[in-house]
């Protein structure tokens, strides 16, 4: 931030009763976080991205009309909005990162990518492009379209990667005028439903969770020529579920050396070394979540935090630099709680 101290910010649905966007301290070392404010400025709020400078927040509204909003990080304890949210033209937008001066949405209601380009003030400009998909998968309930539940830049930044967990595919396009183009569409296992992909830091894998089915599927990413290759898929879990079990959250250790993973219903957090440079994965074990429902994991300065949405609360863990394997070193309450950024 820019008084130098570290912030997080989280993300809650206020249609289940959350506060909105929660602003909170973040303890130097332990990483515990201290909730300093909340901004209840638009509906649901479910997910987060800051600017590389950490000097804006960006978060969708995740309503049928579909928006988002943008704020500025002030020195003060909570963000202030910068601006009217914008109107993505889609609807139940999930996530959102940024890419070349632009802010895009995954709409998972709407199936559809949206590009909103960021003023020069890190304001937001009406939407200039929708990216829709189409297809669909074999799940009767969860696949009759597509559903884009994610997209983000690939490591080299020359392209934009979508996850579409309806057509069990994932999109790779560019981004031209404030306009994506299709560059390429890789087929995943039908009925898989993937949810959510993680890219390894040295940028040539990465790690795709599926949310239909509880597992993780290993790729060779190739920057040069926007090329996403299946190599492997593995469970998430030890054993057969013992009940509902929706994968929701995979994030890689800064040194590429461990991958986690959460699961809905089974409410845990799954570990895995990474070998041979990124191409394989070996799970290690699996610990309680913290809480109910993960909905979202992000790691940060050796601190792994869970936004556990369905007991209402954000849990931090202290990941052991050589096992990787967390240990719960506390929780604040959030009611609703999506998702969590740092910075």
């Amino acid at each position: 931030m820019a008084d130098g101290r570290r912030r997080a910010f989280i993300g809650s649905f206020t249609a289940a009763g959350g506060p909105g966007i929660v602003a909170a301290a973040v303890a130097p070392g332990s990483g515990a976080l201290t909730v300093l404010s909340t901004v209840d400025v638009v509906p649901d709020p479910s997910y987060l991205a800051l600017s590389p400078d950490g000097r804006m927040l960006y978060a969708v509204s995740e309503t049928a009309e579909g928006a988002v909003a943008a704020f500025r990080v002030t020195e003060e304890d909570g963000p202030r909005p910068a601006g009217r949210p914008v109107r993505v033209d889609g609807s139940g937008p999930t996530h959102l990162s940024l890419f070349a001066g632009h802010v895009l949405t995954a709409n998972y209601g709407s199936g559809s990518v949206s590009v909103v380009p960021v003023r020069p003030d890190g304001g937001l400009a009406p939407v200039s492009g929708v990216f829709r998909h189409s297809g669909s998968g074999p799940h009767p309930q969860r696949q009759q379209g597509p559903h884009a539940h994610q997209v983000q830049p690939d490591p080299s930044g020359r392209w934009a990667v979508g996850v579409d967990l309806g057509t069990d595919s994932v999109r790779v396009c560019t981004l031209s005028g404030g306009v994506l183009a299709p560059h390429r569409e890789i087929a995943l296992r039908p009925g898989s439903g993937p949810r959510h992909l993680a890219f390894h830091p040295d940028g040539a894998y990465a790690y795709v969770l599926n949310e239909l089915s509880p597992t993780l599927v290993v790729c060779r990413w190739d920057a040069a020529d926007g090329a996403l290759r299946p190599l492997a898929e593995i469970p998430v879990l030890p054993g057969a579920p013992a009940g509902d079990a929706y994968p929701s959250g995979v994030a890689v250790s800064p040194d590429g050396r461990f991958v986690w993973t959460a699961t809905r219903g089974e409410d845990v957090l799954s570990v895995f070394a990474v070998e041979g440079e990124g191409k394989a994965l070996t799970p290690l074990t699996t610990v309680p979540c913290g809480g109910h429902w993960p909905r979202a994991i992000t790691v940060s300065d050796g601190v792994l935090y869970v936004a556990n949405e369905r007991s209402g609360d954000v849990t931090w863990f202290a990941l052991d630099p050589d096992t990787g394997v967390p240990r719960r070193a506390g929780s604040v309450p959030v009611p609703a709680a999506s998702c969590v950024v740092t910075g």
